[in-house]
């Protein structure tokens, strides 16, 4: 630090000088920006804050006990400088503009985060490097649409900050913030100007959100203790991160595992072990242990209702909503946890109702917590072995032994990932290969070299998402084209990223590794050789193969296993259709049993699609019941 500038600092917060003004941002002296040299060189703001005249304007702006002492105790100013705070950077070329949101900005997230601003781009990035310098912490840069290279290099010293485009009003298609947010430039937008400052701190208080989410949790709910390379933690990485959960992984070979496993009294030889909060442990948990100890039901209590659902994904959740919402008594029964593969998608851009996105995660955990408030039974870790038809009553039967009743039931299992089928790369499923996206894998993949077998929506979003934490994502292709199975959003966003390399005509032949992945061999159909390249990790999103070996033969299926339904089955399979009236919309062969998502042959497969036969399904269920 340059001589002078703790004193300028002290100077500014304190009023001492500056004509007579104290310049704080938050009323403390943790959010002012030291800096060497001159203010008028850098291009800097400091916000100027005006004592208020009397005391119905507020109190004056003060420091705390901690600045106080600071500013009499050279030493503990010292140590109070050190100290970093996430810091806001406002770029934006209108100075009037700037310092009203700097102030506004600093009125509501003062306390928190540090207020910063420049007024062109060159400034921007000379202070942006030095708080690089200084390893601050960088969480949001808001730049005006003048600025837009300010996001692309402050995003390579801060890939994980969230940048966000200011713009103005204007629905053209060469709008500033459709090409940014298209190519990966910027996460979010904000249209100027806004009617109430409220509108501009409620997506700012989202886009902090965002950003406090991906960093690593501060407090961990639930803490697990494996050994490095055990399978087992993947199936643990995957139901926390569905729920959201704050966790942290603790190799039982490092001491700060071997304490974890001594503070609870458990020997290292019955591994691994989640550890919760108030330190009950559950050693090497199955999912209803894990759905118990998260606080959800696993055992259903109801076993006669109106509409039984199977399958929680997005058709089903949608259809518990409106099913439980419009009267009917609702049981949700799922096998595993709410989502289904949708809750794996690490962002959903074409989802109508959010611009930016929205983590798949996120949306079912959001739907699910709806379908529950409107009535709906919602059972976990319960999985459908059978279905029978008992008079007017359709009958499910549970892997536990229990039944469920119902005047009608509607199938959303989805379906899973296609295996790949290459034997080596089969024996390291969980050990760096991983079918889906696997959502709680995305922070153990910094700085390695990955790779995705898939050419759909799917495989582009984690490409994408994947890119902004390993040093390269390869996307193997069996096509010559990603654009014949993808969107043209996620098209643009792949090629808009440096790191992620797209191999066409391209197979994933072998693999290997000791106890875990480390390599693969590539095959090339164009050129017909064969080529072996290092990798850490390979996520495979092949298609999907449906959940219906369980139900009854008579049902109705296609060549690949998805249920045929309503008209169809006249067609195809008119000998399995038993009444005189034809088949409803979304019915399967068995009268009162109904199919919804992915499940169902011809099925569109986008989440919003599946949502809209979720809430039709239900419609078609009361027309049912009423016949």
């Amino acid at each position: 630090m340059a001589p002078g500038t703790l004193r300028e600092a002290f100077s500014e917060v304190s009023g001492c000088e500056a004509h007579g003004r104290s310049f704080c941002c938050a009323g403390d002296l943790r959010s002012v920006w030291f800096r060497s040299g001159p203010r008028r060189d850098t291009g800097l703001m400091v916000i100027p804050v005006r004592q208020p005249k009397d005391r119905s304007q507020g109190p004056a702006p003060r420091l705390d006990s901690l600045s106080r002492r600071a500013a009499h105790d050279p030493p503990a100013a010292i140590r109070l400088a050190q100290v970093t705070w996430p810091v806001i950077f406002v770029v934006d070329h209108d100075p009037s503009s700037l310092r009203v949101l700097l102030a506004d900005l600093t009125r509501r997230f003062g306390r928190a985060f540090t207020v910063n601003g420049a007024g062109s781009p060159e400034a921007a990035l000379i202070a942006v490097q030095e708080l690089a310098r200084a390893r601050e912490p960088l969480a949001l840069l808001l730049v005006d649409d003048d600025s837009v290279d300010v996001l692309t290099r402050a995003h390579e010293l801060y890939p994980r900050a969230k940048r966000v485009l200011l713009v103005d009003r204007d629905y053209s298609s060469t709008s500033p913030a459709v090409q940014a947010i298209a190519l990966g430039r910027a996460d979010y937008h904000i249209v100027r100007p806004w009617a109430d400052d409220e509108m501009l701190y409620r997506a700012v208080s989202e886009f902090l959100s965002s950003w406090t989410k991906d960093q690593e949790p501060k407090f961990e709910l639930f803490r697990v203790v494996a050994r490095k390379g055990d399978r087992r933690v993947l199936r643990l990485r995957d139901v926390m991160a569905r729920f959201n959960l704050p966790f942290a992984v603790y190799p039982a070979e490092e001491e700060a595992g071997r304490r974890l496993l001594r503070e609870a009294g458990i020997d290292a030889s019955h591994l691994p072990v989640v550890i919760r909060h108030d330190s009950q442990a559950f050693i090497d948990p199955r999912l209803p242990d894990l759905a118990r100890a998260l606080g959800v039901s696993v055992t259903n209590d109801m076993d006669v209702c109106d509409a039984a659902i199977v399958g929680a994904g997005p058709a089903g959740l949608t259809a518990a909503v409106y099913a439980a919402s419009e009267g009917l008594n609702t049981v949700l029964l799922e096998q595993a946890i709410s989502g289904g593969q949708a809750g794996t998608s690490p962002m959903i851009r074409n989802y109508p109702g959010f611009p930016h996105g929205i983590a798949g995660g996120d949306l079912m955990e959001q739907t699910c917590e709806q379908a529950w408030l409107m009535g709906a039974h919602i059972v976990f870790a319960q999985q459908a072995v059978a279905l029978e038809r008992r008079g007017d009553r359709r009958v499910a039967h549970m892997l536990d032994g229990s039944e469920v009743s119902a005047r009608a039931v509607l199938i959303a299992t989805g379906v899973d990932w296609r295996r790949l089928g290459v034997p080596g790369l089969e024996a390291l499923v969980g050990s760096g290969v991983f079918y889906g996206a696997a959502v709680g894998e995305s922070r153990a993949m910094r700085d390695q070299d990955v790779f995705i077998v898939g050419a759909g929506n799917s495989a582009g979003q984690a490409a994408v998402h994947l890119a902004k934490h390993a040093r390269t994502v390869t996307l193997v292709v069996r096509g010559d084209s990603l654009a014949k199975s993808a969107s043209a959003y996620l098209v643009r966003a792949v090629e808009a990223t440096p790191n992620i390399i797209v191999r066409h005509r391209t197979e994933v032949v072998d693999g290997g590794g000791d106890g875990h992945l480390e390599h693969l061999t590539l095959g090339d159909r164009t050129a017909n050789t064969v080529e072996r390249v290092p990798a850490a990790a390979l996520f495979i999103m092949i298609g999907g193969e449906p959940h219906t070996q369980w139900l009854p033969d008579s049902m109705a299926r296609d060549g690949q296993g998805y249920l045929v339904t309503g008209r169809e089955i006249r067609e195809e399979s008119p000998a399995r259709w038993p009444l005189g009236r034809d088949p409803m919309p979304l019915e399967t062969s068995m009268p009162g049993v109904f199919a919804a998502g992915d499940v169902r042959k011809g099925s569109i497969k986008r989440v919003a699609s599946a949502v809209g036969e979720g809430a039709t399904a239900v419609r078609l269920v009361h027309e049912y019941l009423g016949s």
